[in-house]
């Protein structure tokens, strides 16, 4: 591990697995937990990178499937790096496009959270979609969304990818299943991916050997395993001890498709064998109460594109629950998104605004609903990891749960 990485665990919850912690980057600390705001294409939809600094984000993570195909990592390489190109001075992440397998391959877009009952099938797809992307031992041929070229991915094209966008943690190039597919091609899967783990990590160090300029990149592998707790604990093991000439991993992405309701136990799972030196990265989560399973289970840090997305379709987080900007009680309604809520938007527009913006169909309406949406979800981190720290974790998500479910209802 480079001395400009690092991770240092703080303070452990009794009783559980979660903890808070420091991640050292080139580009500053991240203290955790940590929600990671999630810029796909170099920026967070509707939102400049200046008021993603406002709602007290830590760092940003950018999708190098997306980056590769537009505008080309070469482009974003000689603007200077990600954090560069987008003009964000603090941690940046890349995820590996191996997401973007399972995305592309069958047609369910970006939906994590599956119900595993059904016929298995190996060659399952979504209704009405075509299949875009192939998977082998060597890798991924696949189809741009964007024109039809045909393009490939193998674990040494993501790691030159990741390379030259320059974040500062990356991720191993990984394929990620359903929880349709049947227990075979699950276990045939994790190997796959733990051989790709060992061309990434081979491919890592030569890459940072040759940008000895550039400033050090860590390297995350990812865990696969889908709801199988034997292959998650062997996908994990293997990861953790895994080296090659001398290279590890600087930390660990918990990855794939999960039944919701076992998020913390599948979680739990990968942290017992993970170890406690290096931090977990649990990718792509959605709801304010999975952060309190996942923290409680050992994840240190998350991303989710949920609170940008609902933002742009009217909907707001509140401690309240979620509500939908559009209905008539907005209407008018003068007062803040939230009460008390201490964002741009609440300090100087109202509901009744917003609720004008979205029915006038104003661009303006995305970017407001979004700066709400992006600092509701990091501050609530933030409490989080105050609450784990002040030794109230357990009374504090209660308080959060009752009133957030309450509201939902």
């Amino acid at each position: 591990m480079s001395d400009a990485f690092g991770f240092t665990p703080g303070v452990a919850l009794p009783g559980g697995r979660g903890r808070t912690g420091v991640i050292a980057t080139p580009h500053g600390t991240i203290r955790t937990p940590a929600f990671v705001v999630v810029g796909t294409q170099a920026t967070v939809k509707a939102v400049l990178p200046e008021a993603v600094a406002a709602v007290g984000a830590q760092a940003v993570l950018a999708n190098a499937y997306h980056l590769y195909l537009q505008p080309g990592a070469d482009i974003v390489d000689a603007a200077g790096g990600l954090g560069a190109f987008m003009n964000w001075t603090g941690p940046t992440f890349t995820d590996s496009g191996g997401f973007q397998v399972m995305s592309l391959g069958v047609g369910f877009r970006k939906v994590l959270a599956m119900d595993a009952a059904g016929v298995a099938d190996d060659d399952v797809i979504a209704d009405g979609k075509e299949r875009l992307a192939h998977v082998d031992d060597d890798g991924v041929t696949f189809r741009s969304h964007l024109n039809g070229d045909l393009h490939r991915f193998t674990p040494e094209v993501s790691m030159r990818v990741q390379h030259a966008l320059g974040a500062d943690v990356m991720f191993a190039f990984d394929e990620l299943t359903t929880l349709k597919n049947t227990r075979g091609y699950q276990e045939a899967s994790v190997e796959r991916t733990h051989r790709w783990a060992i061309r990434c990590l081979a491919a890592h160090r030569e890459l940072t050997a040759q940008r000895a300029d550039k400033p050090y990149q860590a390297l995350f592998g990812v865990v696969q395993g889908a709801q199988y707790e034997d292959l998650r604990r062997q996908a994990a093991r293997g990861l953790a001890d895994l080296a090659v000439d001398g290279q590890r991993f600087d930390g660990f992405g918990i990855g794939g498709a999960l039944e919701k309701e076992n998020l913390g136990t599948m979680v739990g799972w990968c942290a017992d064998e993970l170890g406690d030196d290096r931090p977990r990265h649990l990718l792509g989560i959605s709801e304010p109460e999975d952060f309190f399973t996942a923290v409680e289970n050992g994840a240190d840090t998350f991303d989710c594109v949920n609170p940008s997305r609902v933002a742009r379709n009217s909907a707001v987080y509140t401690a309240d629950g979620r509500y939908n900007l559009l209905t008539a009680a907005s209407r008018r309604h003068f007062g803040p998104v939230e009460d008390g809520c201490d964002c741009y938007t609440c300090a100087h527009y109202t509901r009744a605004y917003l609720h004008h913006l979205f029915k006038a169909k104003e661009m303006v309406a995305s970017t407001l609903a979004t700066i709400h949406n992006e600092r509701f979800t990091v501050r609530l981190v933030d409490d989080i990891r105050d609450a784990l720290e002040q030794g109230r974790f357990a009374d504090f998500r209660d308080a959060f749960l009752g009133r957030w479910l309450a509201g939902r209802r």
